[in-house]
């Protein structure tokens, strides 16, 4: 078995379930409860999994809007955008992209209105931004 098959063994399980036992893993992808600690860390430390986290039904969600937007973001200030793009609060997760768009982000916020004023107020006045598109999550259907 080659390290790279155990490695997406164990990837495979925690995208499926992120809380599943170190005892869970090794059972489910046939190594030792040893082999699995020791890949979850090199993986950490590799920066391949940066992070655990819940996945959220935004229907299900009380008061909150959840929103992709795409960003326009001019060339030369690309960098500077990026980072200050990436201390925004209501700014969950944030991607670079190819497409339609330099830039993927997901937004947060208690409702439609809000969200709009978070990509004119906030957003859109980011040096370098040149433009943002919405597009509002309604349903997780997988």
């Amino acid at each position: 078995m080659t390290t790279s098959a155990t490695e997406d063994r164990i990837l495979q399980i925690l995208e499926e379930d992120a809380q599943a036992s170190v005892s869970e893993i090794a059972e489910r992808a046939d190594v030792s409860k040893p082999t699995v600690r020791k890949y979850v860390r090199k993986l950490e430390d590799d920066g391949v999994i940066v992070g655990y986290s819940a996945e959220v039904d935004p229907k299900k969600l009380t008061g909150q809007s959840i929103a992709l937007v795409g960003m326009d973001v001019d060339s030369e200030q690309y960098v500077d955008a990026t980072n200050a793009l990436k201390e925004l609060d209501a700014i969950e997760s944030l991607y670079s992209s190819t497409g339609d768009h330099m830039l993927l982000a997901e937004v947060r916020a208690e409702d439609g209105d809000a969200l709009g004023d978070v990509i004119s107020d906030r957003i859109l006045e980011v040096d370098g931004v040149t433009a943002a598109h919405p597009c509002f999550l309604q349903e997780r259907l997988k």
